[in-house]
């Protein structure tokens, strides 16, 4: 009844578009989008020395990303993955682990979730203009933790007038939903505006998903029931045109409960695990253009990040963990005025995080039951416009960090327009920059008590930082703005790797103690290819193809959790003037899941489809169908990674109206 109430819903939508020839899908503007993350200034995307890839705001509108996880969906060569214990997703970039790829909000740090990985799933989309990403060792530019790349979320601008948007839609697992139907709620509202000296802004999100399971009679439930809610509001002061001043305040509260069942033999035990988190994030800064060309940019963040976690079995509370977390990030820039040909940059930027954590009253840290880290840096850049073919971008960072001393991390990039006519562009792009991680706290103070099931994990004081070298070659080809082909080779290399020591461990009165230890060297290399092309005025294709080699190595295996293979399929069709239909496909190989045994998860791929309908000016009615085939992992399979979430059915509508003065 579900699929047929859909239908019916669908051909209404078809049926109020007017019967006229197909009109133009609008030109692919990629090329021209201003991007800042690869050298920390503004540069249009086909300009940039640094390879960037975007996800713009008609991508987030077009297929109704409703988290950052939805919107990275679709980066080529870009895998999510399941946080451990956790209901959220982390991100890997060429093989580089989630805690190698620094996560920011407009050029700030977001707190990580557990201490050391960013959960994108944790972020709602209401504010966001557009999503930069960055591959390979980012540290000259961002420090610790980018040495495997850099995703930043850019926030959307004010402008003066009006505008605002409100957006609701509910979807549905079908046979799978595990509280009624339906199995997840969605809307947002935002309101901007102001005058040419003021501007402000609010907003509010609320994501509410009901959980899902195979048997949704049984206990268990494959997605965790999820509550997400985001309110911000932002205060902007632009006293002229040379600068302007701004204040951003946002909240994140989020519930969730994980319910399973552990085997205590005879029998398997209901288990019930639930999450409160909270986060409060405060935002300010400034920037200005001085006479004599000189602008500078101050910019900070004050977050904190507080979680309550109670698990249960037979209904009995069996433990309570709290953790609270805080992060305090100042930066400053300069960029100076072009002086022969070269473009200066330097600032700096300090750091502080502290963590503290208990289980059941008792701390999880060892020492004082806090742990704390401190940073300064300084960097500069020169950006050499060689002439009018060549230029080339040096970078140095020099960090001092309140335990690991001091650390240095160039980067060299070098970008050539090889090709210019009226019908071709053709751009090389090479870089190599050295990456570095300062140890989380985590990873250094955790004491992980398990006695009762034997063993224990400690954390390192004595840890080192991880370091890498990244080379990327590449080059893209355009012809008359309708085909752009983009190829990319990366090789990266890690020394120091941090990791759990499973070998070398101590017993200590019968229990097995592990720690972290400093103990691998890894390389992952590979290749990048994408394609897009306007193949109509009325039709959009893109395809890309990821190809991933790693080894450990010590050991010369490869590494856990990177499939070799990664692909990516678009569509975007314009059928009518106010009817455009969506598709994106995804794919991976199979994966290595456990060294010792060799056990895989088998490869699988995903098709979603939207179909967007314009009532008038202001009005989008849309409906959705994620995982088409419903291709879902053997949950009886400890070693399949495939999709969590089966077929999932959704509709809803967005109301947007803008009003310039």
């Amino acid at each position: 009844m579900r699929l047929k109430y859909l239908a019916v819903v669908a051909g209404t939508l078809l049926s109020t578009a007017p019967h006229l020839r197909a009109q133009p899908v609008a030109a692919d503007t990629s090329l021209s989008t201003v991007v800042v993350t690869g050298t920390r200034s503004e540069k249009t995307l086909d300009e940039t020395p640094i390879r960037t890839e975007v996800v713009d705001r008609q991508e987030i509108e077009r297929t109704h990303a409703r988290t950052l996880k939805d919107a990275l969906e679709n980066v080529p060569g870009l895998q999510l993955r399941e946080i451990h214990g956790k209901s959220g997703y982390e991100v890997t970039l060429q093989g580089m682990t989630a805690d190698q790829v620094l996560i920011l909000i407009d050029g700030l740090p977001i707190t990580a979730s557990t201490g050391s990985t960013v959960d994108v799933s944790q972020y709602l989309l209401t504010e966001v203009d557009h999503i930069e990403v960055v591959k390979g060792a980012s540290s000259a530019q961002y420090g610790s933790s980018a040495m495997g790349g850099v995703v930043n979320v850019i926030t959307r601008p004010i402008a003066k007038g009006f505008s605002g948007a409100v957006t609701a839609d509910a979807g549905t697992y079908g046979g799978q939903n595990a509280d009624g139907s339906p199995g997840a709620l969605h809307g947002n509202i935002r309101l901007e505006g102001g005058t040419e000296q003021i501007r402000a802004r609010i907003s509010a999100d609320a994501l509410d998903n009901k959980g899902f399971a195979v048997d949704s009679d049984g206990w268990t439930r494959h997605g965790d029931k999820i509550r997400r809610e985001q309110y911000a509001g932002r205060l902007e002061w632009l006293p002229s045109k040379a600068g302007k001043f701004w204040f951003d305040a946002s909240a994140y509260r989020e519930t969730d409960e994980q319910r399973y069942r552990y085997y205590a033999p005879p029998a398997y035990v209901p288990q019930r695990k639930t999450e409160d988190i909270d986060r409060n994030r405060y935002t300010y800064g400034g920037q200005w253009a001085f006479d004599n060309g000189v602008r500078a940019r101050l910019a900070g963040v004050h977050e904190t990040y507080d979680s309550t976690s109670r698990e249960y079995s037979n209904g009995f509370q069996t433990s309570q963990r709290n953790s609270a977390q805080q992060t305090d990030h100042v930066s400053a820039q300069f960029d100076l005025p072009a002086w022969y040909r070269q473009l200066w940059q330097f600032g700096g930027d300090f750091h502080r995080e502290t963590l503290n954590q208990t289980v059941n009253g008792a701390s999880e840290l060892a020492g004082a039951g806090s742990a704390e880290r401190t940073a300064g840096e300084l960097y500069l850049q020169n950006d050499v416009i060689l002439n009018d073919t060549w230029e080339m971008v040096f970078g140095l960072r020099g960090q001092h960090d309140s335990d690991f001393g001091s650390h240095f991390a160039p980067k060299v990039g070098v970008r050539a327009n090889l090709l210019s006519s009226e019908d071709w562009k053709g751009v090389l792009r090479a870089n190599y920059g050295q990456g570095y991680r300062v140890p989380n706290l985590k990873e250094r103070h955790y004491l992980f008590d398990h006695s009762s099931l034997g063993y224990i994990v400690l954390g390192n004081p004595d840890l080192k930082p991880e370091s890498s070298n990244s080379f990327q070659f590449g080059g893209q080809l355009t012809w008359r703005e309708r085909v752009t082909a983009d190829v990319n080779l990366f090789y990266n290399r890690v020394s120091d790797l941090i990791q759990t020591d499973m070998t070398n461990f101590a017993m200590v009165n019968g229990i097995a103690v592990y720690t972290y230890r400093n103990v691998a060297r890894a390389k992952t290399q590979g290749a990048e290819t994408s394609l897009r092309w306007r193949a109509t005025n009325t039709l959009n294709l893109t395809a890309a193809y990821t190809f991933t080699d790693t080894e450990d190595l010590n050991t010369g295996t490869e590494l856990t959790r990177r499939p070799r293979h990664m692909g990516r399929l678009g569509a975007d069709w314009r059928i009518f003037p106010s009817t455009e239909l969506t598709t994106r496909a995804r794919f991976q190989s199979s994966e290595l899941t456990d060294s010792a045994t060799g056990a895989r998860s088998p490869g699988w791929g995903t098709v979603d489809l939207v179909l967007n309908q314009k009532i008038g000016k202001s009005v989008t009615a849309f409906v959705g169908v994620n995982n088409l085939f419903d291709r879902q992992r053997d949950f009886a399979n400890a070693s399949d990674f495939g999709p969590v979430a089966g077929r999932f059915i959704y509709l809803g509508a967005r109301f947007k109206v803008d009003v310039v003065r």
